[in-house]
């Protein structure tokens, strides 16, 4: 017997979990139960407000007077739906990223003092390095594609793409998200803004978020639970149009020039 069908426990209740979790007979079992969907919660994210955001809208009659979303949240959810699309058959188990806003892969192989790969037969040397995925060759390679909102600099095989190094570099006078995909640990996510560290050891993808998290950072999450590359493209603000940069066709094969990627260096 539950005391209390609204009791929270991490600025949430049952039934806002069973609507963000997208089990809507479970929710509509607590509504029937007398859990209220329009409790305060979560920066104005009550459990009735979040189920406009999903794929059930209708979950619960919205009374007269109460917002719907905004054009800004309908716009996001809309992005939400596309991204995913493009990105969910992404096999990105290994994988490093560093998604970056407001620069094309020209500039990013410049902060990186990068050249790009000349090889004889690129598909060739690709299978090379993925078979030889932690050789100081394999993890300076990393891939560099323009997408809309900036650029995507990746590698399919290691941690390359994620390390400091790297994404401070890349992070100069705007913001850099990335991640690794650790096939023994999970995602590994860090934010940089300007070389300076915004968040670590962050799960993109991993659909908690924290009670004391903004209102944008709270539907981001839910949004994209389940889908790390789409979360890490929406922080920045990257509109991916394929998966080339995650599927090993990226627009340039680049060579790092050998140095410490580990400790930063202040460039």
């Amino acid at each position: 017997m539950v005391d209390d069908i609204d009791a929270e426990h991490d600025g949430r209740t049952a039934l806002w979990v069973a609507v963000h979790a997208d089990k809507p007979d479970n929710a509509g079992a607590l509504a029937a139960a007398g859990a209220d969907p329009r409790r305060p919660m979560m920066a104005g994210w009550s459990p009735g407000r979040l189920s406009l955001a999903s794929l059930t809208p209708d979950l619960f009659a919205v009374p007269p007077g109460v917002p719907s979303l905004s054009p800004a949240e309908s716009a996001a959810v809309a992005e939400a739906r596309r991204l995913t699309a493009v990105s969910q058959e992404v096999d990105y188990d290994g994988l490093s990223l560093s998604c970056v806003a407001g620069i094309d892969a020209a500039e990013a192989v410049r902060r990186l003092d990068a050249r790009v790969a000349e090889w004889d037969d690129a598909e060739s040397m690709v299978e090379q390095l993925w078979g030889d995925s932690l050789s100081e060759e394999a993890v300076l390679t990393l891939g560099v594609t323009d997408v809309p909102g900036g650029c995507v600099v990746s590698q399919p095989w290691a941690y390359g793409a994620r390390m400091p190094g790297v994404s401070r570099r890349l992070s100069i006078g705007t913001v850099c998200y990335s991640m690794y995909a650790n096939p023994k640990s999970g995602n590994q996510g860090s934010i940089l803004r300007d070389r300076a560290v915004e968040g670590w050891d962050l799960h993109p993808g991993g659909g908690w978020a924290a009670s004391d998290d903004s209102a944008e950072e709270i539907l981001r999450t839910y949004l994209y639970q389940g889908n790390a590359i789409a979360y890490c493209c929406a922080y920045v603000g990257l509109a991916l149009t394929d998966a080339r940069p995650f599927s090993g066709s990226p627009d340039l094969w680049v060579q790092l020039p050998p140095g410490d990627y580990w400790s930063y260096d202040g460039r």
